[in-house]
């Protein structure tokens, strides 16, 4: 039981739940689905993609950075000793390996060779991130397009995107998950305060970006059923509701810049992630599949209490 908890840590088993709801939430999107029905094979190839190049990313992060987690984050599976290093980094290569596979599998049974090309794409910058990038300043632009391109992930395997609007979307998150990771910078000790509000701006542009597609989305007479009846204004008002409880909890950080202060930040801006999806796909596809989205907060919520999210 021990060993497994050690791989689920490692693995930051709750956060995948945020991947796979960029996935569905990018599929859904340009499919333009209204009804629901039994996710189509695409799909599921997508998400398997996802789930294996997020657990790839988490794994060789830590395998990387074993001398600084032992300094800074002794009790983590590898600096402890629980997991073996050189058995992390063959499972997080493999992961790799079937990640690819699964892409390749989507862009097959879709007929969409894009998804092939988003998940070499993805490979190379979650491998960039971990290898070279996570400890200079293009670290954040880099996990940015990390998340950028997991949307693209669904949205090819639909087909898209479509319309020059919906590329707002995965820019959006990318920009919001670059402000998350600029945050976090210094999560195990004392953040700097200019950082942290730079992150939070970083944060608040991709929520006006990404929230900025439903608006066009609108004036073109598209999205869901529910927004074409008169809410684009209930929307808008729910999609700032939520960036402004985001960012208050930034706020308390930069305030109070402690390692505690700082990680609930980005805990809560992580699990986020998947009400922001569902607000999305709300706009676009209606109640029923953003409250398919917003499911997957269970198992990320049940998740966190056994293994941290950050």
């Amino acid at each position: 039981m021990t060993l497994l908890l050690a791989w689920l840590r490692l693995l930051r088993l709750p956060n995948h739940a945020t991947a796979v709801a960029d996935v569905l939430a990018g599929f859904l999107i340009v499919s333009q689905s209204q009804a629901l029905q039994w996710p189509t094979a695409p799909l599921w190839w997508a998400i398997a993609a996802s789930v294996c190049f997020y657990g790839a990313g988490m794994v060789l992060n830590d395998v990387l950075d074993l001398e600084l987690d032992r300094i800074e984050r002794p009790e983590r599976p590898l600096p402890s000793g629980l997991i073996d290093a050189q058995t992390a980094a063959t499972v997080g290569n493999r992961l790799f390996t079937i990640g690819s596979v699964c892409a390749c599998g989507a862009a097959f049974v879709s007929g969409q060779p894009a998804v092939a090309l988003v998940g070499a794409g993805l490979t190379a910058a979650v491998w960039t991130y971990d290898r070279y990038a996570k400890h200079t300043p293009w670290g954040p632009i880099v996990m940015g397009s990390c998340r950028s391109l997991n949307w693209l992930l669904g949205m090819t395997a639909a087909g898209g995107p479509d319309m020059p609007h919906e590329w707002l979307l995965p820019a959006g998150m990318g920009l919001y998950v670059a402000g998350i990771t600029l945050y976090s910078r210094n999560e195990a000790g004392q953040s700097r305060s200019t950082a942290l509000v730079l992150a939070t701006l970083t944060m608040l542009m991709g929520l006006l970006v990404a929230g900025s597609h439903t608006w066009l989305m609108a004036q073109g007479g598209d999205g869901s059923l529910w927004l074409r009846n008169g809410h684009l204004l209930s929307w808008a008002l729910l999609w700032g509701v939520l960036g402004a409880s985001i960012l208050l909890r930034n706020v308390f950080g930069i305030l109070d810049p402690t390692s505690r202060r700082v990680q609930a930040a980005v805990g809560n801006a992580i699990m986020s992630i998947i009400t922001l999806d569902a607000v999305l796909v709300l706009a676009a596809c209606g109640q029923q599949w953003a409250v398919v989205v917003l499911i997957l907060l269970v198992p990320f919520l049940f998740g966190r209490q056994l293994v941290a999210a950050t």
